[in-house]
């Protein structure tokens, strides 16, 4: 078998076989293919798309290029929830304590800030003391006594997704989405869970800005997922504009807590209600209708909050700060963005909204830059409001007085403001099953 005929067969259109895929895979990895063949391969797939069959074997070619996480020393049925990335993302510090006060294990496995986007284990550790970096050992006993633990990516997991990302980096590859539903879903199949719920975002602030590509990334990593064996579905949500009011890790902390309280924002509780209602329905707990109604029994009686406040508690963290939000360390310097003129808010680039909070301190410029857990936005007005010339547009937060204004510029220039209401958009665009996709447009 030569690398040069498989690329030769997908430059021509045809579809490899699984030990063609798999040989490809493990030699990658071993440095067996140089770089220049496999760029090569991956142009072939991003002109001529792959198969069903072609995906699912690449998928779990590189979930078993590396560690594979044995997760049956945890009781019961185990769902994992992935987002695709967005700005004032908190959903998993929301739905994951939900769905474990009724009665089902979420060992989930987050990442960190990537570009505009925050990342889950970076908001966890604006949580004073809160360890995201735990052996497996400790992840599994905090999941068995919690019922939920959110851990940092430990092992050596999917390493060939590693390789390739950085090639499909400096390849202009990244987009073909063959490519990214077999790097997502490699590492979902490599962390062990037994459900899997995708949350796709669509829109100016997600990869998939429009909502044809959302569904068909969803149905590939859908078909993915079930036919590796995962009960799996997918929601469509939207990210043209930034999910509740707070942008940086520990004001977005801070909104979670007030949304398990019930006292959240619309957008961010309706998202979330739905995400952690389909979790529930892949692991069995009932319908749809049934697990919505588990969802709002737990933030009523407070059940959900009380669970997130055991897992910070049980990694270290200081559960006085989730007890009393106040207690959080603050900012040291704050700026007041204010309306230039009369209208709505008609749109916000979502986007720039995430790279402003980054020039703020907020995520990672370089692999080396160093958060500043206080940073953030959080904004006053939304899509839709009434804007009078001179109302707070937002609030920046920074510890450096010096970042406010090539901030505050970016931000400005996010924010349209009309004379006409803009059109309410659905939060949930569509729900993504193996056999259907319900659309709610």
């Amino acid at each position: 078998m030569r690398m040069y005929d498989l690329i030769m067969k997908k430059r021509n259109g045809e579809s490899l076989c699984e030990d063609e895929i798999e040989y490809m895979i493990t030699n990658y990895v071993d440095e067996k293919i140089p770089e220049y063949q496999m760029a090569a391969f991956l142009m072939a797939v991003y002109f001529k798309g792959m198969t069903e069959k072609e995906t699912l074997a690449m998928t779990l070619a590189v979930a078993h290029s590396g560690d594979m996480v044995d997760l049956s020393s945890i009781e019961g049925i185990k769902v994992d929830k992935h987002s695709t990335g967005g700005v004032g993302d908190k959903t998993t510090l929301i739905v994951a304590p939900i769905v474990a006060a009724c009665g089902v294990k979420v060992a989930k496995m987050s990442g960190r800030g990537l570009g505009h986007t925050g990342g889950t284990v970076d908001k966890l550790e604006s949580i004073p003391g809160f360890r995201t970096a735990l052996t497996r050992e400790e992840f599994f006993d905090v999941v068995n006594r919690v019922g939920m633990s959110v851990a940092g990516q430990s092992g050596n997991l999917a390493p060939a997704d590693k390789k390739l990302y950085a090639l499909r980096d400096v390849t202009a590859t990244v987009d073909s989405i063959p490519l990214i539903a077999v790097s997502i879903m490699s590492k979902k199949l490599a962390a062990g869970n037994d459900c899997i719920l995708l949350d796709v975002k669509t829109g100016s602030g997600a990869f998939m800005k429009t909502l044809k590509d959302a569904v068909t990334l969803a149905k590939e990593m859908v078909a993915i997922g079930e036919n590796a064996g995962k009960r799996t579905v997918a929601l469509i949500t939207d990210m043209d504009t930034p999910l509740g009011y707070c942008i940086g890790n520990s004001l977005e902390v801070i909104e979670a807590v007030e949304t398990l309280k019930g006292k959240g924002p619309e957008d961010l509780s309706v998202i979330c209600k739905s995400l952690a209602a389909n979790m529930l329905y892949l692991a069995g707990k009932g319908s749809l209708r049934e697990c919505e109604n588990s969802v709002e029994h737990v933030i009523k009686d407070g059940s959900a909050l009380m669970l997130l406040k055991r897992m910070v508690e049980e990694q270290g963290g200081d559960p006085s700060v989730i007890q009393d939000t106040e207690k959080f360390p603050k900012a040291l310097f704050k700026r007041e963005v204010l309306a230039e003129k009369d209208g709505y808010l008609v749109h916000m680039d979502t986007e720039s909204c995430g790279i402003a909070s980054v020039m703020l301190g907020a995520g990672r410029e370089t692999v080396e830059s160093k958060i500043d857990y206080t940073a953030g936005i959080c904004l006053c007005k939304k899509v839709g409001d009434i804007v009078k010339k001179g109302d707070r547009l937002a609030v920046l937060y920074a510890s450096d007085e010096a970042r406010f204004d090539e901030a505050q510029k970016r931000f400005l220039d996010a924010v349209q403001i009309g004379r006409e209401k803009p059109q309410n958009t659905p939060l949930i665009y569509a729900r993504v099953t193996k056999d259907n996709v319900e659309y709610f447009v």
